[in-house]
């Protein structure tokens, strides 16, 4: 069986985060671990709080998962401060680990920044770079590359500018723009597109931590990355698709709906 981690906050609600993360792993019939960086008060209205796990008890998780059952691929997800970031590298680094899937969480769906201008810049100078693979929306594709994104050309643009200062795989996610989910794969500057029917659906909590991690299994799998990406947005689809209605909010996906 193949073994997956996730690095990443919980989310109490069960949409987003490690939950998100776990459900989808475990729906790719795989063994899914987790070292968690943070606890959230949250559910499809809002996050009403955020506990941070210390650095020093990210760095353990990150040991007793390596030192026993050593994934196949990582998956991370959001990590809001320097010094677990920092914590996050070094341990990665340390174990030679391979297949990272890095979902850069820096801005909310409504625009709002999640992370601190210090955080961003670590996160940008020393954890993309360890990346395979970075799967970030337009807003934060354009905290990457420095502009507005508009259309599919901006999208490239943004891809060989992030390019130029990352040597690992880009995966810029179009779906704020209007069209359909269209996403672009920047591989070596080789350009890939990835086009799927936009689900109308209102209920997207935890799209984006569910293909990222759906990606991170398909790498452990053993598919190329475009092979990976494809299947990955077949599953989100699915899960999308299956239009499950949960809260008073933005809801979460069917992650089990192949059962």
């Amino acid at each position: 069986m193949k073994k997956v981690l996730t690095i990443a906050g919980s989310d109490s609600s069960g949409g987003a985060g490690i939950q998100a993360d776990i459900k989808t792993i475990t729906a790719h019939k795989m063994y899914a671990m987790s070292a968690i960086t943070a606890l959230t008060a949250q559910n499809t209205t809002g996050v009403y709080g955020i506990s941070e796990v210390s650095p020093q008890f990210v760095a353990q998780q990150i040991d007793c998962i390596f030192n026993d059952i050593r994934p196949d691929s990582v998956k991370i997800g959001m990590v809001s401060s320097s010094a677990i970031i920092e914590t996050i590298v070094e341990k990665l680094r340390e174990h030679s680990a391979e297949k990272i899937v890095v979902d850069p969480v820096m801005v909310a769906t409504s625009g709002s920044k999640l992370i601190s201008d210090e955080a961003c810049d670590t996160l940008i100078s020393k954890l993309i770079p360890i990346a395979t693979v970075i799967t970030p929306n337009i807003p934060e594709a354009e905290v990457l590359c420095g502009f507005e994104i508009k259309d599919e050309e901006g999208m490239v643009r943004a891809a060989e500018k992030i390019a130029k200062s990352f040597k690992g795989a880009i995966l810029v996610k179009g779906g704020h723009l209007v069209n359909d989910a269209t996403d672009l794969l920047y591989e070596n500057g080789k350009i890939s597109w990835f086009s799927s029917e936009r689900i109308d659906n209102p209920n997207t909590h935890g799209t984006g931590c569910t293909l990222s991690s759906a990606i991170a299994c398909n790498l452990a799998a053993g598919y190329s990355l475009e092979d990976s990406i494809r299947n990955a947005k077949e599953y989100l689809t699915g899960a999308l698709g299956a239009m499950l209605d949960l809260g008073k909010g933005s809801g979460p996906l069917n992650h089990m709906y192949r059962l």
